[in-house]
């Protein structure tokens, strides 16, 4: 993995602002960003990993844990939440007993809570697997969630 991680961090080398590209292409192929690829962008780009850190910090699309198998995003944005964002978030958590931003211990499922899907026509909406469910109640988002775990089960 290591040495993919460095040939992607290469493809940026002598790029000039080439730090969140660098970080949005070892995002994609990890899913995160790793300690170890920090240390491999300040060796490659020359940026310290305090610096690439800073960045991607400051971004909220990057991650600095694995994710898991599964991704459930529930919007909670202003449509979102009026609509009962909220009580979706609280059922989708019992179900799978996390909280948002967490990742179930079985590696599994990451649950995230999202500012804004950009679907408020259609609120509150999720997102399992980049699949959208929009016009989500409390119930139906359970039972989306349920079968993606069936799914995972029988997989």
């Amino acid at each position: 993995m290591v040495t993919d991680i460095r040939k992607i961090i290469e493809s940026f080398k002598d790029r000039k602002g080439a730090i969140i590209p660098a970080l949005q292409a070892v995002q994609e192929a990890q899913g995160y960003i790793s300690p170890e690829s920090l240390v491999t962008i300040e060796d490659v780009l020359g940026i310290s990993r305090n610096e690439a850190y800073g960045v991607a910090t400051f971004y909220s699309q990057f991650r600095f844990s694995k994710p898991g198998e599964h991704e459930v995003k529930v919007c909670l944005g202003t449509a979102c939440h009026v609509k009962g964002g909220a009580a979706i978030m609280d059922i989708i958590e019992d179900d799978l007993g996390v909280k948002a931003g967490g990742t179930t211990p079985d590696g599994k499922f990451t649950l995230e809570r999202v500012a804004c899907m950009g679907c408020c026509a259609v609120a509150p909406v999720i997102v399992v697997d980049d699949e959208i469910h929009g016009k989500m109640a409390p119930g139906t988002a359970k039972e989306i969630v349920d079968r993606t775990v069936s799914k995972g089960v029988s997989e």
